[in-house]
């Protein structure tokens, strides 16, 4: 039988917890995933369970645009980073709020 020194407990008991803190952490985001019906939630972990396609989701949200390729260009900028695009041509940003808070150098809102 092994016996440990009080900093090797500490150490194993320091993994120990971090484990578990993270397992919860993944639960949760699981949990969120399924009552969230395909909004966005703002986890690393929504975006590695599920991608959108952005360039399909882009031209639906750019189509009456009158610079379409402006439009073309900052949702598909928006959409790679928060893996959501409101429906529609306009507003309904409230759905996404990654893609809703997002803004330019300006302090101008980012995504159209």
């Amino acid at each position: 039988m092994v016996t440990l020194g009080a900093s090797a407990r500490r150490l194993l008991f320091a993994c120990l917890v971090m484990a578990l803190v993270s397992q919860m952490y993944v639960e949760a985001a699981e949990a969120s995933e399924s009552k969230s019906f395909g909004l966005q939630t703002n986890g690393i972990y929504r975006r590695l369970l599920q991608t959108i396609d952005c360039k399909a989701a882009c031209t639906g949200r750019c189509k009456a645009a009158s610079l379409n390729d402006r439009c073309l260009r900052a949702c598909g900028t928006c959409c790679a980073r928060c893996n959501c695009v409101p429906p529609g041509t306009y507003g309904n940003k409230q759905l996404c709020p990654c893609y809703a808070n997002m803004k330019t150098r300006g302090n101008k809102p980012k995504c159209p």
